[in-house]
């Protein structure tokens, strides 16, 4: 058989049935503010570590909705808490506390 350059990848299918949400219940308990967020992407073209780093926190919130911590902390590891992403929100979501409760509910490492 012949190669073209194209080969088959699993598929990324989430089962939302088996994702863990007592976590992400945790972080909605100690940050509300966590479902004011719209996923707009305001955040991410303020963010100054987009440019070093895959920072992202609108994906690292998705990521946690999905029961993905592992992800979301690939988005979360670059920030640099400078606070950019909380003036710019429109829905006033003070991101940085909001960051700073994710670590502290999934006991990420900074």
């Amino acid at each position: 058989m012949n190669k073209f350059g194209y080969s088959l990848s699993p598929a990324s299918v989430i089962n939302l049935d088996n994702a863990d949400k007592i976590k992400f219940k945790e972080l909605i308990d100690l940050e509300p503010d966590v479902l004011k967020c719209m996923a707009c992407g305001s955040c991410v073209s303020s963010c100054s570590a987009v440019n070093f780093t895959n920072s992202s926190l609108r994906s690292a919130i998705l990521s946690l909705q999905n029961g993905l911590p592992e992800k979301a902390y690939e988005y979360l590891k670059g920030c640099m808490l400078c606070g950019k992403c909380t003036m710019i929100c429109p829905r006033g979501i003070n991101t940085r506390r909001l960051i700073i409760s994710i670590f502290q509910t999934y006991n990420f490492k900074k």
